[in-house]
Formats: C-alpha cells, structure tokens, sequence
C-alpha cells in the first residue's frame, strides 16, 4: 500500500514525457488539414473537384541523397541524415546536400524532433539559401568554348582562341580595354583573353589553357597582397601555395605558410583581401576568437560585408 503513491507519481511523470513529446505532433497533424477551413474554389470549376487548402498547397521539399528520417518543418518536408554520435547535444548541419542531424546515443528521437520543429524557421531558411546558391553555381558553370565569359577579379572576361600566336610560355594574352565607340561599348570595354590554341581545340584544352593563365594571375596577385598586408599586421609569411578546394578558401600554419584557393581570382580584390588579411591574422591569432577579429578589422574594416560576398557570390563551376 506504500508504493501505490510513488506507483501514481511515476504513472504521472510518464504521462506528462508523452504528452510533451506528443502535442507537436498532434499540432501539426491538425494544422497541415483543418476541418473548418474552406475548400480552394477557382472560378468555373465545379465546386466538387476543389480541394481543401491543406491539400492545395503543396509543401517545399528539401532531402539529403542519404536521408533517412522524414519531418514536416512549418511548410516543408525535409527528409534529413540522422546519425548517432558521440556528443553531448544535438547538433544541426546545413550543407550542399541538406540537412544533417547528429544526437547522443541516449536522447531519444521525440526529442530530436522537437528540437527540429524549435529551429524550424532556421533550418528552412539555410535549406532555401542553399538551394539558391547551387542554381546560381549551376547557372556559372563554364561551357568551355571560343567566347565564353568568366569572370577576372569580378569583372566579365571573355575568351577568344587566337591559332596564330603562341604567347611564348604563357600561353594566353590579356588585351587592354579599348575606349568605347558607343555601338560596341559593351563589347569594347569587356577584357578578351586571347588564347594560344586552334578554333578545333577541344573543351579541355581551352579549360586547361584558362585555367593555367588564370593560376599564373592568381599567384602574382596573391604575393602582391601577402606583401603589403603584413608588414601592416606585423608578421611574415614564408610559404605560398595554391589550392584547388572545393569549399575552403584558405589556410595559415604557424610557421608562416599560407594557401590560398586560386580560383579567388574571379573574386573582386577587396574579398580577395579579405581572405588574405584573414590567413594572415592566424599568424598571430591561430583561432575565430574575438581577438582574431579584432586583428582582421585593423586592416580590413568591413571584413563582415566582404565575408558575406565570398559566401554568396557566385563564381564558375569548374
């Protein structure tokens, strides 16, 4: 007879955990189809084909290539990576493929659910500027050809195969902007990149061909910013190389060698100053803490505004 109270406690307790877990839910089960909204009637259509709202609109849908857990985020369906990790909380990830969420081994999956449903409005959101910026990357993509357009430090550049020079060992001239003459200014003040190759040159030569041009530039250009933002920032850089990562822009060691992402060059030069005064400031900040950003802002001022671009900015699919 003892037990029958902590009996009834722990029968309560259990209740409660169901019905925290439960309600969401429940909200949006009668949320996504209410009984007492109207059905969507379109004028000179038989008022027996409408169809309720809920039924009407249908929702976003964002899903990971390896999801396997389904949830319902305000007006989307997101089908999202779930995995089991050794950490302490839940941990969400928005990347190129979508949504990824990892939890603790012991946190039971009502839980994450409910967590989604909390950050629902940011996930959304991060899912919608994602699948933006890889339209606009589908969009840059380069088809490699005679007079095709790509950008030089954000400016347009057009690409002209020219079989009668060889341009030495460079293998590609930059023409000069000409003045405009009114009826071709457009034409006439775009920077043309004349390319050693025949008009028969396939899509790889003449991607190979830019692509070495363009890595010549990039390194020139990239000693050049190295050398006037040190001395400013009071350190000295030892080492330079190129990278061709797909998402990280640069890296600093410690013992002062930096790499730079080459295909920065189709940047504007004051995000591509950014990225370097960035590296640079790990020489003397080898984290993000408040006092590396303090030291970016001493040469790069508006350091937020440009970071911003280099994230959203589209640049040519290679």
């Amino acid at each position: 007879m003892a037990r029958a109270p902590a009996v009834n406690t722990l029968r309560s307790f259990f209740q409660y955990t169901l019905d925290l877990f439960d309600a969401p839910s429940l909200v949006d089960r009668q949320s996504s189809a209410p009984e007492n909204i109207a059905p969507v009637v379109t004028p000179g259509v038989n008022h027996t084909q409408a169809q309720p709202l809920g039924q009407a609109i249908v929702p976003a849908g964002f899903t990971h290539p390896r999801a396997n857990r389904e949830l319902r985020l305000g007006n989307a369906m997101v089908g999202y990576l779930f995995q089991r990790a050794k950490r302490r909380t839940i941990g969400f990830v928005v990347g190129p493929d979508g949504l990824v969420v990892r939890a603790p081994k012991w946190t039971p999956v009502l839980e994450v659910e409910a967590a989604l449903r909390e950050k629902s409005l940011w996930i959304t959101r991060k899912l919608d500027e994602s699948r933006e910026r890889q339209q606009r990357q589908h969009e840059a993509r380069i088809e490699w050809c005679d007079g095709v357009v790509l950008p030089l430090f954000g400016e347009p550049m057009r690409v002209s195969l020219d079989p009668e020079h060889a341009f030495g060992a460079v293998g590609a001239q930059l023409d000069p902007i000409a003045p405009p003459d009114g009826l071709e200014a457009l034409e006439n003040t775009m920077r043309r990149l004349r390319v050693g190759l025949p008009t028969t040159a396939t899509p790889e030569q003449i991607r190979d061909a830019v692509q070495a041009w363009l890595m010549r530039q990039a390194r020139e250009h990239f000693k050049e910013r190295l050398d006037h933002f040190a001395p400013l920032l009071q350190v000295q850089w030892r080492k330079l190389s190129l990278s061709s990562a797909g998402t990280r822009w640069g890296s600093a060691r410690i013992d002062g060698a930096i790499r730079l992402n080459w295909r920065l060059i189709h940047f504007r030069p004051t995000v591509i100053d950014y990225v370097v005064a960035h590296e640079l400031s790990h020489l003397r900040v080898m984290d993000h803490s408040a006092r590396f950003w303090d030291t970016v802002r001493t040469v790069v001022p508006d350091y937020a505004e440009l970071r911003g671009q280099l994230k959203d900015d589209a640049i040519p699919k290679w």
